[in-house]
């Protein structure tokens, strides 16, 4: 069996105070559709009878007042519906562990220093080849896999030293990982740097991350999520 890899969020305010204790109790900024009607009920109450309000006037404030309940309920159907973005989202986050994640470019970034990064093999390691190229394609090195790695699977830690083939040492910038490789049954399998199966999911000051390999990254980061093929 071979595997293949390839695929890619009161009505006032008072401060009140005894002589054993403190209390300060903070209000909100603005009236709620409670503290309107009952300033509105008070007015009309208290008018003077030899000058009542006038109907403009009433209609204006029960206008008002109509005004503040459509926002207050706009406002509690967005907190609603936010939290059910957020349950939702946690509960797709949760079910993608085990699945596929693609984080869109298997370029490792070369600093002129020795340098390790990870490549995922879903199949045992029998022989095989790991290619480093260049940006513009050409190879610069390769590894073989059959001194390096036989018997290992999963997630690989490659070291490179940041030389060619011939001993030179390249310059800084991107290189794209890819490896051909064989199984123990003979079968042959590709695979890249930059996919890999997710471990689990961690929540980091309520943002979501994936562990992919040994790393974390932002869930925002990943291109695509998918099941893992077998042939």
């Amino acid at each position: 069996m071979s595997t293949t890899t390839t695929g890619y969020e009161s009505l006032l305010g008072t401060t009140s105070t005894t002589t054993t204790s403190t209390t300060t109790s903070t209000a909100s900024s603005s009236l709620d559709t409670d503290d309107f009607l009952t300033l509105l009920v008070t007015e009309l109450q208290y008018q003077d009878p030899t000058d009542p309000m006038d109907t403009e006037t009433i209609l204006t404030q029960t206008s008002q007042l109509a005004s503040i309940e459509a926002s207050e309920n706009t406002a509690n159907s967005l907190d609603e519906l936010s939290s059910q973005l957020q349950s939702s989202t946690t509960f797709n986050a949760v079910s993608s562990i085990g699945k596929m994640a693609s984080l869109g470019s298997n370029y490792v970034t070369y600093e002129g220093e020795e340098m390790t990064f990870e490549v995922y093999f879903p199949n045992e390691i029998a022989d095989g080849t790991l290619t480093i190229a260049d940006s513009d394609g050409n190879v610069v090195r390769t590894i073989d896999l059959g001194d390096t790695a036989a018997g290992e699977s999963g997630v690989v830690a490659i070291t490179w030293d940041g030389l060619d083939n011939e001993g030179n040492a390249v310059d800084e910038g991107y290189y794209s990982v890819g490896a051909t490789y064989t199984d123990p049954d003979g079968t042959s399998d590709t695979t890249v740097l930059g996919v890999y199966p997710i471990e689990s999911v961690y929540y980091d000051d309520g943002e979501i991350k994936l562990k992919l390999g040994s790393n974390y990254y932002s869930i925002g980061d990943v291109v695509e999520i998918y099941e893992l093929s077998e042939s």
